[in-house]
């Protein structure tokens, strides 16, 4: 019988195939959890108040908090005041790392957060919409004893959103606001082993320059790097993904080549999702270990939006290409209603991710968050694209039923079949159907995990909730694309080399005295289908 692996394989071999694949998911799930640790480690840093004496800031001092060569420091600001210090000449100096400690390009990127810690005074209140203003500069070194080289400087502004939970009185003055956490700073890359920050506030009351955002008692910050850990496993798993699917691509592409007819739309399609994966396998992550590539970051974001759209439009051409209805298919301009969304779609995100991560190759200090506009930009994203995606798959359920009906409407024809040759039939409709149910769950999969990656991107920003996605579902999902794709040119590849128009035609032949079973279904050149349903 001519047609694709999933029809001719033996019941024993597609088991034990399948049986293999479930032991790689459960493989890929246990790497994860057993042998990754967290994805991400957060780091507690509170800022030392170093003195700048001289009058004129010179661009080059940089503040030391500790170390032999550390900065003049205060304890608060009442040692300030009697030291007669103004606010202008503090400088609040965060190293990063911890002493004793240093920072490694294994950690991919840094995450910086912010926090103050205001006190409640009755004549210096946060005002409403009250606006921080920060001069901040970042430097660098690799060893303990070379001078600090300046990595950016920027001069950012942060709304304030804080909260006096207990009546403001005299009796409450020294209490601290609830202020929210405010994006800080990110890195898409940690080339070197430490890290300085001196932060200040500059006042100025003629300018309106940090007036009206309360008494400043510490700034608090919060280091999120990817633990060096998960790297190692995550860039292993990669390398050791990446000649597997390389291979199985090229294997199905030949076969398709060997045929005597051109391919049609849906094998077009499934070598499109194979590239697709082997772009998003390829480790070139390895190579920012010993580079520093800032961009890595807004590269893998790309990476992975063009595999979602392709993922995406391959599982809605997939159904549509085996609903064996009376519209004639193998066209992609049948599915441009379809597919043109997820393009648009992916198009506004590659956009979203431009206005963000590409400003801060330029400027760490950036982030789409410190304004109200980009606040509501960026939270409006989050949930649209949640609902997008749950609507997809919504929709992706509805053609999943269109095609078990319509399969169902052609069962009536087996009874008219011999004993063998509907045994055969029956079989091949459970095959199918199972495949259509394990790619439902994928997609399901695939749609959890873009929404809680992009709610745990976001939490830091707009919520007091947290996300812990952790390693296992990291490693269990990236498995579970690459064994999907692997499944897919696997068991529709032609099952032999001659494979070819003629075979189909007289494989279908013995069917066509019922003209009721034949109407609706087209032959495997026209329909892209690998089951020749009667």
């Amino acid at each position: 019988m001519a047609g694709a692996i999933i029809e001719n394989m033996s019941t024993k071999k597609l088991v034990i195939v399948g049986v293999i694949l479930l032991l790689f998911q459960a493989f890929s799930f246990m790497v994860g959890g057993l042998i990754a640790p967290s994805p991400t480690t957060a780091v507690h840093y509170l800022a030392t108040k170093c003195v700048d004496s001289v009058r004129h800031h010179q661009s080059n001092k940089w503040f030391m908090p500790w170390g032999p060569n550390q900065c003049d420091k205060i304890r608060d600001l009442e040692e300030a005041m009697s030291r007669k210090i103004e606010a202008n000449n503090i400088v609040f100096a965060v190293h990063i790392p911890l002493p004793n400690k240093e920072m490694s390009p294994w950690f991919q990127f840094m995450l910086v957060i912010l926090q103050f810690d205001i006190a409640f005074k009755m004549y210096n209140q946060i005002e409403d919409g009250a606006m921080a203003t920060i001069d901040v500069g970042l430097a660098y070194r690799d060893d303990t004893l070379s001078e600090w080289t300046e990595m950016a400087h920027s001069i950012e502004q942060r709304k304030l959103s804080c909260n006096f939970t207990t009546s403001k009185t005299y009796e409450n003055e020294g209490r601290y606001y609830e202020c929210d956490l405010l994006p800080f700073m990110e890195l898409g890359s940690v080339a070197h082993k430490y890290y300085l920050l001196n932060i200040r506030l500059p006042v100025s009351e003629r300018k309106k320059v940090n007036v009206g955002i309360g008494e400043v008692k510490d700034i608090r910050l919060v280091g999120i790097h990817q633990n060096g850990g998960f790297t190692k496993v995550w860039f292993a798993m990669k390398t050791f993904l990446t000649p597997s699917i390389l291979i199985i691509m090229v294997w199905y592409w030949r076969r398709i080549t060997l045929m005597t007819r051109p391919p049609v739309l849906l094998e077009k399609v499934i070598f499109a999702l194979g590239m697709c994966m082997t772009f998003i396998n390829i480790p070139v992550e390895w190579f920012s270990v010993g580079f520093n590539w800032t961009w890595m970051l807004l590269f893998g974001d790309i990476r992975q939006g063009i595999f979602y759209a392709m993922l995406l439009s391959f599982w809605i051409i997939f159904c549509g290409e085996h609903l064996m209805d009376e519209m004639k298919r193998n066209h992609f301009s049948v599915y441009w209603k379809q597919v043109g969304p997820i393009v648009f779609g992916s198009f506004c995100l590659f956009i979203f991710d431009m206005c963000e991560r590409g400003v801060q190759l330029k400027n760490p200090f950036y982030s789409i968050w410190a304004s109200d506009v980009g606040t509501e930009l960026a939270m409006a994203f989050i949930i649209v694209a949640g609902i997008c995606a749950c609507l997809y798959f919504l929709f992706l359920c509805f053609m999943v039923f269109q095609v078990f009906r319509n399969i169902s409407g052609k069962r009536s024809c087996l009874p008219a079949m011999t004993k063998a040759r509907r045994l055969i039939y029956e079989g091949l409709i459970f095959r199918f159907k199972f495949l259509m149910l394990v790619t439902l769950t994928c997609a399901a999969m695939t749609v959890i995990f873009f929404i809680i990656s992009q709610v745990n991107e976001g939490h830091w920003h707009w919520g007091d909730y947290t996300v812990q996605v952790n390693s296992a579902f990291f490693t269990g999902i990236y498995g579970m694309w690459n064994l999907y794709v692997f499944a897919i040119m696997f068991l529709y590849a032609p099952s032999h080399k001659r494979y070819g128009e003629q075979q189909s035609s007289d494989h279908s032949a013995s069917f066509r005295g019922d003209d009721k079973c034949v109407k609706g279904t087209q032959g495997p050149v026209e329909r892209t289908s690998s089951l020749p349903l009667p």
